[in-house]
């Protein structure tokens, strides 16, 4: 129930500090939970592959007759290896760009990968600096960004463009298939809260965000429809009562005050109607 480009199973990073004889506060890599996650599905047909860069896949040694032991610690050993020859690229990101590689990741713009190898020819190689963003784009913190809505950034960190809808949710879901691989709670109530937030803030009709999501995953769907069902039903509560506002020819005080309701509860569905109107 996850997907593919963007979407992975890759290690955490995070800042720490160390003493000013270094110069700079340092990019140090932990080799956390992530990294034993399977690797993801290919749950939607329309992944943030096209968008995002995806690097090469790690070539294994043929282990299929080895127990499953031997399977997930050779599996680990590949991308601890892999992680760490990409190690001194992330660095040099973070030296860089620390407002987008270091303690909070931000959505990158879609073309940053091109901008980087122009703008800094003798510091990448166009392989490793793929490779790199691509382990960047995968990791959970970066997916938390993307899923939060947060805008994409340029390398001066500036907003430049929104994450599309469907980026949104493809984060959602892979967040949610490695938070539930690794506990036996059931995790579909907090994804239906996140999928209901996510197509409320669309702002698309229910036609219009299905139509830029196309998932296999039988669970993914199921919850996707009920979150969908909670905004529409929320919707069609909300254009009832605008129209009641409509008719009555009162003031939203005196609306308000008529129906026992808060008078920003009527304002917030009044705007939103100007909203979907625009």
């Amino acid at each position: 129930m996850g997907c593919t480009g963007i979407c992975g199973d890759v290690v955490d990073l995070f800042i720490q500090d160390l003493p000013d004889n270094l110069g700079y506060s340092f990019l140090i890599i932990t080799m956390t939970e992530n990294i034993t996650e399977t690797a993801p599905s290919t749950a939607f047909a329309a992944p943030m592959a096209a968008q995002a860069l995806n690097p090469e896949p790690v070539v294994q040694s043929n282990v299929d007759s080895a127990d499953p032991q031997t399977i997930e610690a050779v599996s680990v050993k590949a991308k601890k290896d892999r992680f760490e020859s990409l190690q001194p690229v992330l660095e040099k990101l973070f030296e860089l760009y620390p407002q987008l590689f270091g303690e909070r990741f931000l959505p990158l713009k879609l073309g940053v990968f091109q901008e980087l190898l122009a703008a800094h020819p003798n510091d990448f190689k166009r392989d490793s600096l793929k490779a790199a963003l691509g382990t960047h784009t995968r990791s959970t913190r970066y997916l938390q960004s993307v899923a939060a809505g947060n805008s994409r950034h340029d390398l001066q960190g500036r907003p430049v463009d929104v994450v599309t809808p469907e980026h949104v949710l493809l984060a959602i879901v892979e967040l949610f298939r490695r938070r539930q691989g690794r506990t036996q709670e059931d995790l579909r109530p907090k994804l239906c809260r996140q999928l209901t937030v996510a197509y409320e803030t669309s702002k698309l009709t229910r036609q219009e965000y299905l139509s830029r999501v196309n998932s296999t995953d039988e669970v993914v769907n199921a919850v996707l429809e009920q979150a969908l069902d909670i905004v529409d039903q929320q919707r069609a509560r909300q254009d009832a009562l605008v129209r009641a506002f409509d008719a009555s020819g009162k003031t939203p005080p005196e609306f308000a005050d008529m129906l026992g309701l808060d008078v920003r509860d009527l304002k917030a569905a009044l705007a939103r109607r100007v909203v979907g109107a625009s």
